[in-house]
């Protein structure tokens, strides 16, 4: 029931997102096609250049996935384009290897029957070769297909939609019939396109070939913009998470009100870098980002000793990423989304666990739930063995799944936000960070200075929330979203109209 219930009430969302992973599928599969056919039919007689063009294609799809995205957002920007080129490098392997397999499976005897009949290298591919190889070629289409569609929902991550965009946000608000919708659908389609492809298995290569430019057309006409006159629009993306997701909105809605720019909001993005990146690169206009997040990550040069003091770390911060990066950080808000290590109060009263120097009491026994960036910061685990001397039994997972993993008694300890809502549906204890490892995190638009140059009204609209927003009104307004389902932008307008910040 909870099921269709989602389902109904995210049908629009889900169409939008099932096209935008069918388009991005399907130029990655035709692109794929277009460039491995051709060299396969090349080296079709070329055993060295064949066994080395294998090799190497073979090689690409061994690289992540995500390490391939992290590496072209800085060339790329975000949205289609960096999904659909990782796409196309995996997509090349199956496709060339069935097309080579296909050619060199043909009877040795019926090529020098051709030869003998005086005929060229393409008047033998055009009359048999090609039909031949058909099936064992159109085998290789089917494998990609059905590899682009899985792998596509990772798309999500740098803001090119699909059905992973259900995944990403079901696994953020612990939510099985996000992930089960995503899944589902994108497992669903992966069968179709199977079996599409293998009723062109055994048609004559003009039909499969017709097929193919019916789907190119059908995936250009969806790229062509709509020509008419373009309001002045920005570009806001957040990262992962109903906290990020809350902000961005509130600067949209502040910025509209205040000025006549429209903006697009593009909301849970999965990694820090991303979007740190895409703003460098110009593809996106600004993103919140939290003063500590700066001071010990985006910086080059990190500060050896920085007072934690939070003005003096969010001073440091906003003059800094301007030298470096040309990147203006706005004035902040009052809350503090700081790091905290955490345990439930259950693991804490039976262990006298009040600081997080008292974990040492069990480091020889626990396990700790950490996410990926935090267990590699210096104010993460790097800190806690340096400044701590402590020794966890670490284990790296996605910042939703530590929650099911504690809950469940798989981990004892796991880092966490101070303000994350999940901190009080799974009844936790923040243990005091006695020895002050984490610094300041006060939250505040990073803006491109080239879209504040353009944009001089946005300064003053987005400082409005300067001081704005205590620790506790931000928990619960990430309670609203995360758990009880609100709308982020809902909620955003909410606060706005009660601050007397919007009309």
């Amino acid at each position: 029931m909870n099921l269709l219930a989602t389902f109904l009430g995210r049908q629009d969302e889900w169409i939008t997102a099932l096209f935008e992973h069918l388009r991005i599928s399907l130029l990655a599969l035709i692109i794929a096609i277009a460039i491995a056919v051709p060299v396969g039919l090349f080296l079709s007689n070329k055993k060295r250049l064949t066994e080395l063009s294998l090799q190497i294609t073979g090689i690409f799809q061994t690289i992540p996935s995500l390490a391939l995205l992290g590496l072209f957002i800085p060339f790329m920007g975000i949205g289609a384009l960096p999904a659909v080129v990782a796409l196309v490098i995996y997509a090349v392997f199956p496709i060339l290897q069935a097309t080579l397999t296909g050619l060199n499976e043909i009877d040795p005897y019926l090529e020098e029957a051709a030869t003998a009949f005086g005929m060229t290298k393409w008047e033998k591919l055009k009359k048999f070769e090609l039909a031949l190889a058909m099936p064992i070629l159109m085998s290789g289409v089917r494998t990609a297909a059905i590899m682009i569609i899985g792998t596509a929902t990772l798309a999500a991550l740098v803001g090119a939609g699909g059905l992973g965009s259900f995944i990403l946000l079901g696994i953020d608000r612990n939510d099985s019939a996000l992930i089960i919708i995503g899944a589902v659908s994108s497992a669903v389609l992966a069968v179709l396109f199977s079996y599409g492809i293998k009723f062109l298995q055994n048609k004559k290569p003009k039909i499969i070939l017709a097929a193919l430019l019916i789907a190119l057309l059908a995936v250009g006409s969806s790229y062509v913009p709509i020509f008419k006159p373009q309001a002045q629009q920005i570009v806001i993306a957040g990262k992962l998470g109903a906290e990020p997701e809350i902000l961005i909105n509130m600067y949209k809605l502040l910025i509209e009100d205040q000025t006549d720019i429209k903006v697009k909001v593009k909301p849970n993005f999965g990694k820090t870098s991303f979007l740190y990146e895409a703003l460098k690169s110009g593809s996106i206009d600004i993103y919140p980002e939290f003063s500590g997040t700066i001071t010990t990550t985006l910086l080059k040069n990190p500060p050896a000793d920085l007072s934690n003091d939070p003005q003096m770390v969010y001073t440091y911060a906003k003059e800094e990423i301007l030298k470096q990066d040309g990147l203006v950080y706005l004035k902040p808000t009052e809350f503090q989304d700081t790091y905290a290590i955490a345990t439930t109060k259950e693991y804490a009263q039976a262990h006298g666990l009040e600081k997080i120097s008292d974990l040492s009491k069990v480091q020889s026994t626990a396990t700790a739930g950490f996410t990926l960036e935090f267990n590699d910061r210096e104010d993460g685990n790097k800190g806690l063995q340096k400044l701590y001397d402590l020794d966890l039994n670490a284990k790296t997972m996605e910042p939703a799944l530590r929650y099911e993993a504690i809950k469940n008694d798989n981990v004892q300890i796991i880092d966490a936000f101070s303000t994350d809502s999940k901190v009080i549906t799974y009844n936790l204890k923040i243990l005091k960070d006695d020895k002050q490892l984490f610094p300041p995190y006060q939250g505040a638009p990073l803006i491109s200075q080239k879209t504040l140059e353009k944009y001089p009204e946005i300064e003053k609209a987005l400082n409005k929330l300067a001081g704005k927003i205590t620790t506790e009104e931000m928990t619960q307004m990430n309670y609203a979203v995360a758990m009880e389902g609100q709308s982020a932008e809902q909620v955003a307008r909410e606060y706005l109209q009660k601050e007397h910040l919007i009309k």
